[in-house]
């Protein structure tokens, strides 16, 4: 398990988040609501368990927006509220134990990740180049959004 430092584009906010050696990795989502909520062609994650993401600075703060998923469930978006930067989403189909973090916010995450597979592949852009494994939805039994 490696310790990562991520924070917000204005620094009101900081996390350390604690990943696996399989978890230092993107899953590029291309969904709608990603692709609205980052205002680009997709957004990096990675599910985690909740316990291995604290919020060392500005947790009292952090914003919550909520949206009903392709599940019927409840998604919370927790963000910044002075720089709007979306930290983790908790996916509530997922389990109360389980967060998708957004991994181009930590500090080594956009140099040190790579795409490990790609959601919601149905709704890239047509101009987008595969990078990962696709799924045109979401990978059987995958319960995300």
């Amino acid at each position: 398990m490696t310790r990562h430092t991520g924070h917000c584009t204005c620094g009101r906010t900081e996390w350390i988040a604690t990943l696996d050696p399989d978890q230092e990795s993107h899953i590029l989502c291309h969904c709608g609501t990603c692709k609205s909520l980052s205002g680009g062609t997709c957004t990096l994650n990675q599910i985690v368990p909740r316990e291995n993401v604290q919020v060392t600075k500005g947790e009292e703060s952090l914003g919550c927006y909520t949206y009903t998923g392709n599940s019927g469930k409840p998604v919370h978006c927790y963000y910044c509220p002075n720089c709007t930067a979306h930290i983790y989403h908790h996916q509530t189909v997922l389990g109360d134990d389980k967060i998708v973090l957004r991994t181009g916010l930590l500090d080594d995450g956009l140099e040190r990740f790579e795409p490990k597979a790609e959601v919601w592949g149905k709704a890239r852009l047509p101009w987008e180049k595969e990078v990962a494994e696709t799924y045109e939805m979401l990978p059987q039994g995958a319960p995300i959004e």
